[in-house]
């Protein structure tokens, strides 16, 4: 059976990375990809088109990806990030933030910053009750 996943051999990958429903998965050659990252179908971690450069995105631990969200050029998703489905990050996000939209925006942060949306596959956008 094809999967649909192209992960470059020269990209670096952590323990306990979780490729959910894994169809149309794109991971590019200079691309980092922490410990206990969930990736969503349809997800592109893609060059910024520039030749022999670290151009590809650096993913902190326990980020979750939503589904269609690319993430284009050497941008870092700090460690414990949620990007929503469909999100285009062409910039750095910060730690334990939640992003959504395109490009994305930040909408939210962890106070927890223990929290890892990736390990406990937590989709929910924290309220501000939280």
């Amino acid at each position: 059976q094809t999967y649909q996943i192209d992960i470059h051999p020269n990209a670096t990958l952590g323990n306990g990375i979780m490729l959910d429903h894994g169809t149309g998965i794109v991971i590019g050659e200079t691309s980092h990809v922490g410990h206990n990252v969930s990736i969503l179908h349809h997800v592109t971690l893609g060059g910024s088109g520039k030749k022999g450069v670290d151009r590809h995105p650096k993913v902190g631990d326990g980020v979750l990806l939503g589904a269609g969200t690319s993430i284009l050029g050497n941008v870092k998703i700090g460690e414990g990030c949620q990007i929503g489905a469909g999100g285009l990050v062409i910039t750095d996000l910060p730690p334990h933030v939640v992003a959504v939209g395109v490009p994305v925006k930040i909408i939210g942060s962890f106070v927890d910053v223990t929290e890892q949306p990736g390990l406990e596959m937590n989709q929910m956008i924290p309220s501000a009750e939280n």
